[in-house]
C-alpha cells in the first residue's frame, strides 16, 4: 500500500467521525429528547477528541511528507529535493489538490497549543450560556467578562495561527482560505458606499403593499409548496430529508447525506419558501460534489462565502425575480386560491422585495443585509486587533448601525447581543456572508454569459438548466480549488462589488422608480 493510499485511509477515519459529529449536533437540533442532553454531550466529546488525536497524530504528518514525495515522483520533476512544494500549476492534480487541503488541516490543528485551544472550547461553552441569560434579560454587563475572556483566547489563536499583516487574518483565513483582511476591506468599502447611498434613495421612494404577505397561510401547504420548490431546483430526496426547526439550517454529514430543515409560520408565508431555496441551494452544492471524494477534503463546499454565494443566488439573485415568480406565482396561486383571491405578480413582486433597514441581520432584506455583515466586520476586527475594548462594544454598534442604516436599536438584545457567533468563538465568520453576495453575482454574470436569456429559462421553469451549469461549473470542483481559484475559474475575475452593486441598481431602481 503506497503512503497516499495510507494516508486516504487515515483522512477517511478523521472525516467519518467528523460526519457522525455533525449528526449528532442535527439530531440535537432536530429530535434529541431533553433527557438525552447529558449523553449525548459525552458523545460529542469522545468523537471529537478521536477526530482531534487522529488529526495532530505525528503518523498522519509522516504519511503526507511521503504522499508529498511519491506525488513528485510521479510528476518526473527533476528539481524535486525532498522538500520542494508538490503545489506548483503543473503539479496540481487531484491528489496534489488533496494533499494541499490535508496540510491545511493538519497546520489549522497542530499550530494551537492543546491549552490555547481547551481554553477556548471551555470559555465558549460557557460564554453561550451566559449570552443566552444575557440575551433574554438585555444586560450586556452580564455578558461582557465572558466575551473579553473568548476575545483574548482567540487572539491568542490567531498568534499561534500566524499571519503576514494583520492578526485578523489568521481568524479569517480559517473560513476563507487565502483571503485577508485587505482584500475584504476594498471590496466592502465599495459596497458600503454603494448601498448606504441605494438605502437612502429607496426610504424616500413609494411603498409597496404588503397585504398578500401578512395573511393567514396553512402550514400544511406551505409544506407542500416548499417541497415543489425544492424538487424543481434539483434536491436529491433519496440522499437528503426535510425537518422542522426554530433556527433553520442544511446539515451534511457526507455528500451522500445532505439534510436540510426549516420553519414554518402560518403568518409568515415568505419566510418559509425562501428559506427553502436558501437551505436547499447549500444542500445542491454538497449533493453535486463528485461521488469519488466521498470521505475526503476534497468532498463538499469550498469555503463559507462561496456556500453562501449559491444560497443567496437561488434565495435571491434567482428566488426574488420577476421570471422566477412569472412561472411560480400561479403555482403559489393554485396552493392558496384563498388568501390570493384577485392578486397579481406585480403586487407580489414588489412585496417579496421589499427594503426598509431593520435591527435583526437575519430578518434584513438583500439590500440591507450586506450593512449588517460589514458593520460585524468592522467590529470584531477591531476587538480582535485591540483597538475596540469589549465594554465599549455597545456604543460602538450603535454608532455603527447609524453610520450604515440610519437606525440605532433601543437595547442591546436588538444590538450587539443578537447574534451567537461571538461568544461561540467564531471570530473570522461574519465576512462570508456579505462575501457570499459578491460571489453570487459574479457567478450570476458568468451563467448568462454561457446560457444566454436566464429570465426566458426562469419563467418557464426549467431549474434544471441553472442547477446543471452551477453542477458543471462549481459542484464538480469540490474542494479542489481555493475560493479566488474558484472564482477566476467560474468567472475569470477577482473578487468583486460591481456585479452585486450593478445588479441592485437595476433591480431597485425599476421597482421603487428611483
Amino acid at each position: 500500500m503506497s503512503a497516499y493510499e495510507k494516508l486516504l485511509k487515515r483522512v477517511k477515519q478523521i472525516a467519518c467521525l467528523n460526519e457522525i459529529s455533525e449528526f449528532l449536533m442535527w439530531d440535537l437540533e432536530v429530535g434529541m429528547p431533553v433527557g438525552a442532553e447529558e449523553a449525548r454531550a459525552d458523545q460529542s466529546a469522545v468523537v471529537s477528541e478521536l477526530a482531534h488525536n487522529l488529526l495532530t497524530d505525528p503518523k498522519l504528518a509522516e504519511l503526507l511528507y511521503d504522499s508529498d514525495k511519491e506525488l513528485m515522483r510521479e510528476a518526473a520533476d527533476p528539481s524535486y529535493d525532498g522538500d520542494a512544494n508538490p503545489y506548483s500549476l503543473q503539479n496540481r492534480g487531484v491528489k496534489g489538490h488533496l494533499l494541499r487541503r490535508v496540510r491545511r488541516m493538519v497546520d489549522q490543528n497542530t499550530k494551537v497549543p492543546a491549552e490555547v485551544a481547551s481554553e477556548l472550547t471551555a470559555a465558549c461553552s460557557k460564554a453561550q450560556s451566559v449570552w443566552m441569560r444575557a440575551r433574554k434579560n438585555n444586560d450586556f454587563e452580564a455578558f461582557r467578562p465572558a466575551l473579553e475572556r473568548v476575545v483574548e483566547l482567540c487572539r491568542k489563536k490567531a498568534e499561534a495561527i500566524g499571519y503576514k499583516e494583520h492578526i485578523y487574518d489568521a481568524l479569517l483565513d480559517i473560513y476563507e482560505p487565502g483571503l485577508t483582511v485587505s482584500e475584504v476591506s476594498r471590496v466592502f468599502g465599495e459596497l458600503r458606499v454603494k448601498l448606504v447611498d441605494l438605502v437612502k434613495r429607496i426610504a424616500k421612494a413609494e411603498k409597496p403593499n404588503l397585504r398578500l404577505i401578512k395573511q393567514e397561510y396553512p402550514v400544511s401547504i406551505q409544506r407542500q409548496m416548499c417541497h415543489r420548490l425544492m424538487t424543481d431546483m434539483g434536491y436529491d430526496w433519496t440522499r437528503g430529508r426535510l425537518d422542522d426547526v426554530i433556527h433553520p439550517f442544511c446539515c451534511s454529514f457526507s455528500t451522500r447525506d445532505v439534510r436540510v430543515t426549516n420553519k414554518f409560520q402560518a403568518n409568515v408565508v415568505t419566510a418559509a419558501m425562501f428559506t427553502a431555496l436558501h437551505e436547499t441551494g447549500h444542500a445542491l452544492y454538497e449533493q453535486g460534489s463528485p461521488a469519488e471524494w466521498t470521505h475526503t477534503p476534497l468532498e463538499g463546499g469550498t469555503s463559507m462565502a462561496v456556500h453562501e454565494s449559491e444560497s443567496r443566488l437561488w434565495e435571491n439573485i434567482i428566488g426574488r425575480s420577476r421570471a422566477f415568480w412569472e412561472h411560480y406565482f400561479p403555482v403559489f396561486k393554485s396552493y392558496f386560491p384563498a388568501q390570493t383571491l384577485g392578486a397579481d405578480l406585480d403586487e407580489f413582486y414588489a412585496a417579496i422585495n421589499y427594503v426598509t433597514p431593520s435591527f435583526i441581520r437575519t430578518e434584513a432584506d438583500e439590500v440591507t443585509y450586506s450593512l449588517h455583515v460589514m458593520l460585524r466586520f468592522e467590529l470584531e476586527k477591531a476587538l480582535i486587533e485591540g483597538s475596540l475594548e469589549v465594554k465599549d462594544l455597545p456604543e460602538a454598534w450603535n454608532q455603527a448601525m447609524r453610520d450604515y442604516l440610519g437606525i440605532v436599536p433601543e437595547t442591546d438584545t436588538q444590538g450587539c447581543l443578537q447574534d451567537v457567533h461571538w461568544p461561540s468563538g467564531l471570530f473570522g465568520y461574519f465576512p462570508a456572508y456579505a462575501l457570499g453576495n459578491l460571489i453570487g453575482a459574479q457567478t450570476f454574470e458568468a451563467m448568462k454569459r454561457d446560457l444566454g436569456d436566464t429570465d426566458e429559462i426562469l419563467r418557464h421553469g426549467r431549474l434544471g438548466e441553472i442547477r446543471q451549469w452551477l453542477h458543471d461549473h462549481i459542484y464538480v470542483w469540490g474542494q479542489r480549488l481555493y475560493p479566488a481559484e474558484l472564482l477566476r475559474e467560474v468567472a475569470g475575475q477577482s473578487l468583486s462589488a460591481e456585479p452585486f452593486v450593478n445588479y441592485l441598481e437595476e433591480k431597485y431602481s425599476r421597482l421603487y422608480k428611483l
